[in-house]
């Protein structure tokens, strides 16, 4: 299951680039953050409750870092470590006109193990509502910032 959500922000790409580079300044913003642990420079635990209709769970998951590629992206790959979860994502920032930045996030996360049918159908909704909000969370902390 995978979400795409863009937005177009009036700062420039260097801003955004400041803000996602530093995984603790945008990690507690994804819906329903617990908490979360840096291993190394490119590997994390993320903590946060997921509400999937009437599945209602504390997810934990290993985020590794696959690529910084300043000024515009970063990709990651994800491992559920308490369910059985895999997916990836990005996040991408394209300059557009003076001062603009699109700024678009992805994620893609499936269910694997007994219960996959029924969480992945619950997923195809979570993913891209959840994607969303972590988007704009995330554009909303860097028009607060500038």
């Amino acid at each position: 299951m995978e979400g795409l959500h863009s937005i177009i922000l009036p700062v420039p790409i260097r801003a955004v680039w400041e803000f996602v580079s530093v995984i603790d300044r945008w990690a507690p913003l994804v819906p329903g953050y617990i908490n979360h642990e840096m291993i190394n420079d490119g590997t994390l635990i993320w903590e946060f409750k997921s509400d999937l209709g009437l599945m209602k769970k504390k997810i934990k998951l290993e985020v590794n870092i696959l690529e910084w590629k300043e000024p515009d992206k970063v990709t990651f790959k994800l491992k559920g470590l308490n369910e059985k979860f895999e997916g990836h994502g990005y996040f991408l920032a394209e300059q557009c006109g003076s001062g603009q930045t699109k700024m678009t996030g992805c994620l893609a996360i499936t269910a694997k193990g007994a219960k996959a049918p029924i969480v992945n159908a619950l997923l195809k909704t979570y993913v891209p509502q959840m994607t969303i909000e972590f988007s704009e969370a995330i554009a909303q902390s860097l028009l607060v910032q500038k």
